[in-house]
């Protein structure tokens, strides 16, 4: 059985590209890029280069962009990092970031590194509310705010610029992750005015293990991992050459391309909509869908009541259909998506999170309907 994939915002195929670039640093280059001699010279090179690649995409210098092992530890290094650097003891984000932010802030704040940690309003589609957002930071001193660009779970877009232009009336430090809207967005640092904004090279037909953070320039902050002088003394460790190369090729190729997939990618994800909406009884989506207001890569559905609504997913993957989802948290219970719970939605509706990629076709998305149109009349609660 040929299998689907739809779980893209989980991660993403590597594209035959960034493979060929990867196999022949592998293949030729085995120098330790802190090494003085010739071969460790050429390839600290190719890091340099790959890091100009990446600073030239996103209009910052070389100087602010720093390799990482992905997005986990790139936003680990923006929160701990910037809170210390400036002792700052009140942090605002959100209930439905992702848990490399919610997770780390949390943990600051239990061991008391900061005193308050508050928590912007979202609607039931998972918009900021910037206004709170602006009460936040005007009744306190100064803050750490960490507000995502897209939703992995449900694909809602904020703002960031208008994140970048509160943040910077009340002169927080504004940590934005862009995991998931990286190489499928332009990002022009010297517009957004975040502070730290990051990637992880698996979320654009990349390599998993490897990512990067941006520091603005005018942000001077201590490392999170010592032992080393690489990076500029910023991230302590033997850099992950290859995947460095496979970072810089991937993100290369996606600002090369985007045009052309964003509208062939946000082309399924109106086409599987439709769809699911025209042959589905009782079905509504998470988040928003408009173009504007959503990533294109993430549609998440929320499905009728089932009687084995646990077993959704389940029932999916035994016909072929790779994706993802789950239900809000039931009261007294810690198993389910925060997210869904951070909007309110109904936890006795099972949802599913399609996400989409440039090797997607309509054929597979008719095919998804099709089962899930099966599933769904065999499952459903009456």
């Amino acid at each position: 059985m040929e299998r689907i994939y739809l779980d893209n915002a989980a991660t993403t195929p590597l594209d035959p590209e960034v493979i060929a670039d990867m196999v022949n640093v592998m293949q030729k280059y085995y120098g330790n890029p802190s090494s003085i001699h010739a071969q460790g010279r050429e390839v600290r090179t190719l890091i340099e280069k790959a890091r100009k690649t990446v600073a030239g995409l996103l209009n910052a210098t070389p100087a602010e962009i720093f390799f990482t092992s992905g997005g986990t530890e790139a936003d680990n290094t923006a929160i701990r990092s910037g809170i210390a650097a400036f002792n700052i003891k009140h942090a605002i984000t959100s209930k439905i970031e992702h848990h490399a932010v919610e997770h780390t802030l949390n943990m600051l704040l239990q061991q008391g590194i900061i005193d308050k940690l508050s928590f912007v309003n979202v609607d039931s589609k998972g918009n900021i509310d910037y206004e709170h957002l602006e009460e936040l930071l005007k009744n306190n001193e100064r803050s750490f705010v960490s507000l995502m660009h897209a939703n992995n779970e449900i694909g809602t877009l904020t703002d960031i610029e208008r994140v970048g232009d509160i943040c910077e009336t009340y002169n927080a430090v504004y940590h934005c992750d862009t995991v998931q809207t990286m190489g499928h967005y332009k990002h022009d640092v010297r517009k957004l005015k975040a502070h730290f904004i990051v990637c992880a090279a698996h979320k654009l037909h990349g390599p998993k293990g490897v990512g990067f953070l941006y520091v603005n320039h005018a942000i001077k902050i201590s490392p999170m991992i010592s032992g080393g002088a690489q990076e500029r003394n910023m991230r302590g460790g033997t850099e992950n050459v290859y995947g460095i190369v496979g970072l810089a090729k991937a993100l290369q190729m996606a600002y090369a391309e985007m045009e052309q997939h964003h509208s062939y990618i946000q082309e399924l994800k109106t086409y599987l909509k439709g769809k699911l909406s025209s042959e589905v009884p009782d079905l509504f989506f998470n988040g928003e869908t408009d173009a504007d207001k959503s990533l294109y890569t993430v549609l998440n559905v929320s499905f009728p009541a089932m009687d084995m609504s646990d077993m959704l997913l389940f029932n999916l993957d035994i016909s072929g259909v790779s994706a993802s989802g789950g239900s809000a948290c039931s009261s007294g219970s810690n198993i389910g998506s925060h997210v869904l719970t951070g909007i309110a939605a109904d936890p006795n509706r099972p949802s599913v999170r399609f996400s989409f990629s440039k090797y997607n076709t309509r054929a597979e998305l008719d095919f998804v309907v099709d089962k899930v149109k099966q599933i769904v009349s065999q499952n459903i609660a009456v």
